[in-house]
């Protein structure tokens, strides 16, 4: 479903990807974590279309970046630091907002259930800039699969969330993942990475470092962590 092979990025004389090689199969869910400068966002903005890369292919649903970037936005779903939401407008008015941009049928059926799935039906006429970070990291998430992508893409999803929306946000992710969405995730939470990832991918100074599969207990990732990446794991 995404197929990365021999990318490179770099800024100016800064190396920022030195040869990622990644594929990440259909309903599969692939987390990549690693210390700040690691690459991970850069590879994230790459594979969803906001970055050229210098070198290398990218595939996502079978089509080429290089050739078909307008093809894989119709296939993917982006959760990023930026909720991409109009703050003025209403959940419901957001979520129809994307819904016709996506020229979806059914479109205010799929904007309530969308908003059900969330949480927020109850909060769908208030407006984005009361809501919490909880709250409109819930309805980014709403936002970025109204259109039911083959591909979720996440950048950091708990930054900034409290015990409760933390929860949440896990129920939602493995809800994705039992539908079998196809996901890639980049967190700094060790923890989280093992509860809902098939395999978890160590990026360190540009490259993929180590990989683990699920079923490794949380010690045993974080000591692994360590010794690739030499860094201390939030866990």
């Amino acid at each position: 479903m995404i197929r990365v092979e021999g990318l490179i990025k770099q800024y100016g004389l800064n190396p920022v990807l030195r040869g990622i090689n990644l594929h990440v199969r259909a309903g599969e869910f692939v987390t990549l974590v690693g210390p700040n400068g690691a690459g991970k966002s850069t590879l994230m903005r790459i594979v969803a279309t906001l970055l050229r890369p210098d070198q290398g292919d990218v595939e996502v649903g079978g089509w080429p970046l290089s050739s078909h970037a307008h093809m894989v936005r119709r296939h993917i779903g982006l959760v990023s630091h930026q909720s991409l939401l109009y703050q003025d407008l209403t959940a419901a008015e957001n979520l129809t907002f994307f819904a016709r941009l996506y020229g979806l049928d059914n479109g205010e059926e799929r904007v309530q259930q969308a908003l059900k799935v969330v949480g927020l039906r109850a909060r769908q006429r208030d407006p984005v800039s009361s809501f919490s970070r909880g709250m409109t990291q819930r309805l980014t998430i709403a936002r970025a699969t109204l259109h039911e992508p083959e591909v979720l893409l996440l950048d950091e999803p708990y930054t900034g969330l409290d015990q409760d929306a933390v929860a949440l946000l896990d129920r939602l992710l493995l809800r994705e993942k039992e539908q079998g969405r196809t996901v890639l995730m980049i967190t700094h939470d060790l923890t989280h990475s093992l509860t809902v990832s098939d395999r978890i991918l160590f990026l360190h100074n540009g490259r993929i470092a180590h990989e683990v599969s699920a079923g490794i207990s949380g010690n045993e990732l974080v000591a692994l962590y360590r010794q690739f990446t030499g860094r201390a794991g939030r866990n």
